[in-house]
């Protein structure tokens, strides 16, 4: 949509509105018209002077519950519209995806790592490592080419510049002093393999480089991994694979193995430290990493189903050259919409990239209408979409509006700016707001409500004006703007196919941010 571009300093004006009941899908609305802000309006201005972090994108896990969806209960047509509808920078524009590095629980095969002998056997040289057997995609195919690797490798033919981040459940049974993949265990810290004395043969540097096998049978695939955490919520011993490590065995592992493994041959990749929710940040983090150990490091992975949330600031500031990643949260199928809204636009899009995110990663890209497939009981959860395991149709959650926000309307590689707020938490107090420039000084924002009624915005960007654009900000909703002095992605979401939800019980104490 042009506008006069002597009244604010941009041609191009593009405004939508989601609220946390969907009723609004972000639906294309009028710009508003410049002028006085109203008396009841919450003014925002947007301060491109005030520069923060990287905007590196969003997405969703290719978990293999959600690749054996897109894989197997599509149509290759139904396939091709989702994945383009979701990665096409033209079109949904999601830029990223966690895969897990062996199984986990939201699985439709038997759970496998990439080197599975029994326990009290070794395989010191990995010479049976395989992240799968057969043609990817074929029915009789094994592992991760079942499902996963066939659904990146169309994903990156749409988006050549997807970046992946994979993440461990668990080591092979045989590296661990349990025996077993779930249920925790460790890894056999310091114990040699037998094979000889130092360093190199302790089972620590061959799970380090069970890693660079990983990646370098993913680039023999085609798929290049852009980062990798050491362990999947190392606080959890669940029932599922599962692997305990304290925040110093992470830090001692990721330095003394990791980093000089990856180094020899794909020095690039990073490492993402911890990877699980802000309780385990219950010190400061400078407490269990030393500032060597750090620059092992490329930045925090964090889940945000548990809090406190401002254990954040035990670690966010300790490292300045740190990224920060968000790389797991699910709602419930049938969770409320202000429980929703709070834990999507709220904590997520709101407080964290406030507070320096650069990375939005949920969890499931797609469930079906019962939550499923799912490999443990972790039953109820909704993807990003839910696709219906008997016909390949779709509907898209608020997951989905959330993520789609930042993908068609923040480029990857903006910087967040200053923008005014009135949340302080993303789930309680009046209007949230975070703003983005991007390289071409195109201005986009994202203007949160946190109640239950509808709120006016009046909003401003400095150094383009002192007039007002009044709007009124949806209940429990998003309204976003991108300003440009150029065309923008102006694409419309698809309707949602008709079918009904079917949800799996609950087994679950998460709670919502603020509940």
């Amino acid at each position: 949509m042009t506008n006069d571009e002597s009244e604010n300093g941009f041609s191009t004006e593009f405004w939508t509105a989601t609220s946390g009941d969907l009723k609004q899908r972000r639906d294309h609305i009028e710009t508003p018209k410049f002028g006085d802000a109203k008396a009841d309006a919450a003014k925002i201005v947007i301060d491109p002077s005030e520069r923060h972090q990287d905007w590196l994108g969003q997405g969703a896990a290719i978990t293999d519950s959600a690749a054996s969806l897109i894989w197997g209960a599509m149509t290759k047509t139904q396939r091709d519209s989702l994945l383009h509808e979701l990665f096409d920078p033209a079109q949904g524009g999601f830029s990223s995806v966690r895969v897990p590095l062996g199984s986990c629980d939201f699985s439709s095969q038997y759970y496998y790592t990439y080197d599975d002998v029994p326990f009290g056997e070794h395989d010191f040289k990995l010479e049976k490592f395989s992240v799968g057997e057969g043609k990817p995609g074929a029915a009789d195919a094994t592992k991760d080419l079942k499902y996963i690797v066939p659904v990146l490798q169309e994903i990156l033919q749409i988006n050549p510049a997807l970046k992946i981040i994979a993440s461990p459940w668990s080591a092979p049974a045989w590296m661990k002093d349990t025996g077993h993949l779930t249920y925790g265990g460790r890894l056999r810290f310091g114990q040699y393999t037998g094979n000889g004395y130092g360093k190199d043969f302790t089972f620590d540097a061959v799970y380090a480089r069970y890693f660079v096998k990983y990646i370098e049978a993913y680039q023999q695939l085609g798929i290049p991994i852009y980062g990798i955490t050491i362990q999947n919520e190392p606080s959890n011993a669940a029932h599922w694979p599962a692997m305990i490590w304290t925040p110093k065995e992470i830090a001692k592992f990721g330095y003394q193995y990791l980093r000089p493994a990856l180094n020899k041959t794909f020095p690039a990749t990073k490492i993402y430290f911890l990877d699980d929710s802000f309780s385990a940040l219950n010190e400061p983090i400078t407490d269990n990493v030393t500032p060597e150990e750090a620059a092992a490091f490329d930045g925090l992975a964090v889940h945000t189903y548990s809090g406190p949330y401002d254990n954040l600031f035990n670690a966010n500031r300790a490292f300045p050259n740190w990224q920060m990643v968000m790389t797991e949260r699910r709602c419930m199928m049938e969770e409320s919409t202000e429980n929703a809204s709070h834990i999507m636009p709220g904590i997520i899009g709101n407080w964290l990239v406030r507070n320096g995110l650069n990375m939005i990663t949920l969890w499931n890209l797609a469930l079906d209408e019962r939550g499923l497939p799912n490999a443990a009981d972790s039953t109820g959860r909704e993807g990003v979409v839910t696709i219906d395991h008997t016909t390949g149709k779709v509907q898209r959650n608020l997951e989905y509006f959330m993520l789609r926000n930042f993908g068609q309307d923040v480029p990857v590689g903006s910087k967040v700016i200053g923008s005014s707020n009135y949340t302080p938490d993303g789930f309680s107090g009046g209007l949230g707001s975070v703003a983005f420039e991007a390289s071409d000084g195109s201005i986009s924002a994202h203007l949160y409500n946190p109640t239950g009624k509808p709120l006016s915005a009046a909003v401003n960007v400095s150094g383009h004006g002192t007039d007002w654009q009044n709007v009124t900000v949806p209940a429990w909703g998003t309204i976003t703007l991108h300003k440009a002095n150029h065309a923008v992605n102006e694409s419309s979401v698809p309707t949602d196919d008709a079918f009904k939800l079917n949800p799996s019980p609950y087994n679950t104490d998460d709670v919502a941010p603020g509940k």
